[in-house]
């Protein structure tokens, strides 16, 4: 009931123009979000960085609604690699579609895609897109097969969700074509006619597509990180979970797959004594870096999936 309700609170207007008012809202995010400018991300990056770990920067926003503001996050993502190259950052960038136009025009969002990709290429990075709530997973999958797929091209993945039912089906096609996939648990209040409403039930399906990731690895030739951090490997393993990990760490060694060949994905400020746990343990280890005035429905989706998040905001609410 709670999570359902900071879910619909990450959505709403009203909410977000009242606390986005309150200065004290923005000290409790930016545990998470490295800052409202690219600058600010890029230091968080160079810290990580000095610690072995790489990164993936994203640019906050959703749900774009007009053309304008599409093309405006378009010109803003293409910054980003502009930004990784003069600072020598060890990064890649993660987007959302709907950010960039899916919500206004597929074939916008299309053009806007292949335009950052294209951008991306001559940086010579990668481009996670990252998946959304359950009416955008259809269309989001659709659009990377037709880029990856059809249009050949190789600097780009995807994220899938464990808590779906769906993902096991899904994960198989990726895996079948290639593709670099991030898996994550899933952060969206979803009904339970098309997601597992038991964390038990996420957990053992995360755990079953964390097997089938390996196995595409192996059959892929087992490909590694890049030497510069920026292209990860087939199977990105997003969790602040131990016990995930942990599965995941005996899988990989049972199946003889390089630690190089698997990376672990975290969040900004979140386990950070885990990440650089596996960082000296010769895992690589990538790092969501949120920046952004659109910081609001990320910090919400924040204390959704976690009470002590929530209870530390309510805390200096109350001192406030």
């Amino acid at each position: 009931m709670l999570r359902s309700f900071l879910i619909y609170l990450s959505k709403a207007a009203w909410a977000r123009q009242a606390v986005t008012r309150w200065s004290f809202a923005w000290r409790a995010a930016s545990r998470f979000v490295a800052g409202e400018k690219l600058e600010d991300a890029i230091r968080v990056v160079q810290a990580l960085n000095n610690k072995g770990i790489n990164a993936t920067l994203d640019l906050l926003g959703e749900h774009t609604n007009n053309t304008d503001k599409a093309l405006q996050a378009l010109q803003e993502v293409i910054g980003v690699f502009e930004a990784i190259d003069q600072a020598g950052v060890r990064s890649n960038v993660s987007i959302k579609l709907t950010q960039i136009g899916l919500a206004v025009d597929e074939d916008l969002c299309r053009q806007n895609l292949e335009r950052i990709l294209e951008n991306a290429e001559k940086h010579n990075t990668f481009v996670r897109i990252d998946m959304e709530d359950s009416p955008w997973v259809d269309k989001t999958l659709e659009l990377y097969h037709y880029i990856h797929d059809q249009c050949g091209c190789e600097n780009v993945g995807v994220v899938i969700q464990a808590y779906l039912f769906r993902s096991e089906k899904d994960v198989a096609r990726l895996v079948k074509d290639c593709g670099r996939v991030r898996l994550c648990k899933g952060a969206y209040d979803e009904p339970a006619d098309i997601a597992f409403p038991k964390k038990v039930d996420v957990d053992r399906n995360f755990d079953k597509l964390i097997g089938m990731l390996i196995d595409g690895a192996l059959a892929a030739g087992s490909p590694e990180v890049s030497i510069d951090g920026k292209i990860p490997p087939i199977p990105a393993i997003a969790t602040h979970d131990e016990k995930r990990v942990e599965y995941a760490k005996k899988l990989i060694s049972q199946a003889g797959l390089p630690k190089s060949a698997i990376e672990f994905q975290m969040l900004n400020g979140i386990r950070r004594d885990l990440q650089e746990k596996l960082a000296e343990e010769g895992y690589p280890v990538r790092v969501y870096v949120p920046f952004g005035t659109e910081w609001y429905s990320y910090y919400v989706r924040r204390l959704a999936e976690r009470p002590a998040n929530l209870w530390f905001f309510l805390s200096n609410l109350f001192r406030s």
